[in-house]
């Protein structure tokens, strides 16, 4: 694992998680039980915080920080696509933020909620529950389906059983 302890700060991690040796996980940084961290993955807690519920998943290149003093909240099981970037404050349990999307300062994604790829949310957005919505400018598309729930749920699974398997299948070859 790529942890960095930052001054004071000290990353804590869970049960059952993966993070890459290519991902960078620096200072105040707590991961829950069953977390995917990806390869090149960046949580950077060096002058904030960032807590990541049970199951969430970190995909590949993706980056989060906050500003300075400040916390970062992913619930449980969210989703978070390769390429992201995120200074938002809370990402509800369930949620989806799509490849390449960029949430600024002060958003907050409701439960349930799903951000379509490379969409921005601005500064102090607000993203209701179960609410889907893509674009630059953002703007919903929609209420978030029974088929969508089901979809995610199968793919948030799917990054539960890589961070138990990563641990014994990845091996390097050189």
């Amino acid at each position: 694992m790529a942890l960095y302890q930052y001054g004071d700060r000290i990353p804590r991690i869970g049960r059952d998680v993966y993070v890459s040796d290519s991902a960078r996980v620096i200072g105040d940084v707590e991961i829950g039980d069953g977390c995917y961290i990806g390869h090149g993955a960046i949580l950077r807690g060096d002058y904030g915080s960032i807590r990541l519920g049970a199951g969430t998943a970190i995909e590949e290149n993706a980056v989060i920080h906050i500003r300075p003093e400040g916390l970062s909240v992913l619930g449980e099981r969210v989703t978070v696509g390769h390429g992201a970037i995120l200074h938002g404050d809370l990402i509800d349990d369930f949620a989806v933020i799509g490849m390449g999307a960029v949430l600024s300062l002060n958003v907050v994604v409701g439960k349930w909620a799903i951000v379509g790829e490379g969409t921005v949310l601005p500064s102090n957005t607000r993203i209701e529950a179960e609410k889907f919505v893509a674009g630059v400018p953002w703007k919903v598309m929609g209420d978030v389906q029974p088929r969508h729930k089901e979809f995610w749920t199968w793919g948030k699974q799917l990054y539960v059983d890589l961070a138990k398997s990563y641990p014994e299948k990845l091996k390097r070859l050189d």
